[in-house]
């Protein structure tokens, strides 16, 4: 079924710079091409975030986990370290 959107100047504008390229013989040819790339990344966006979860799942999994306090407390305390010892100039 036909449908009618408001692409704004900046696209109106693009799609006649396609067209005059010659590389598609209508606008419809253009949108459909960016719709396409658009469903492209919009799929490999999904497939990376299923990687994300899955490895977020295996890392859970795997047991080898340190408690967020642990690791605050470490953080904390190496920073902390840092700023107490003096600065040192050319090399002293």
């Amino acid at each position: 079924m036909p449908r009618s959107f408001a692409l704004g100047s900046h696209f109106e504008n693009f799609i006649d710079e396609q067209l005059r390229s010659g590389r598609y013989n209508n606008a419809s040819e253009v949108v459909r091409d960016g719709l396409r790339m658009l469903e492209d990344r919009e799929n490999l966006r999904q497939i990376k975030i299923a990687e994300i979860r899955r490895s977020i799942e295996e890392s859970r999994q795997d047991g080898r986990t340190t408690p967020v306090d642990e690791v605050l407390i470490r953080l904390e305390a190496k920073y902390n370290g840092m700023s107490d010892k003096p600065e040192t100039q050319g090399g002293e």
